[in-house]
């Protein structure tokens, strides 16, 4: 999701690559993040070549950047503590 926050759209040898996960790997996170409505995705083919391209759906955004802010929420409790 973080790669897809900063990026409009990314392949799924994009997403390989950067991530550097192997390609069930990868696509079991894929598949659990579509399942949520998280993604919107998008198959083609390239020629001959199959293409499937991801992008962050607004639940998606909405999700990962409450993910991001509990995050904070946490670090920002835990340096009061200290």
């Amino acid at each position: 999701m973080s790669v897809l926050m900063v990026e409009d759209k990314a392949d799924f040898n994009t997403l390989k690559e950067t991530l550097q996960l192997t390609d069930g790997n990868l696509a079991s996170h894929l598949r659990s993040l579509e399942e949520a409505g998280y993604l919107l995705v998008e198959k083609q083919f390239v020629g001959r070549k199959p293409n499937t391209t991801y992008q962050a759906s607004e639940e998606g955004r909405k999700a990962f950047q409450e993910h991001l802010d509990a995050l904070e929420q946490l670090i920002l409790n835990n340096r009061k503590d200290n």
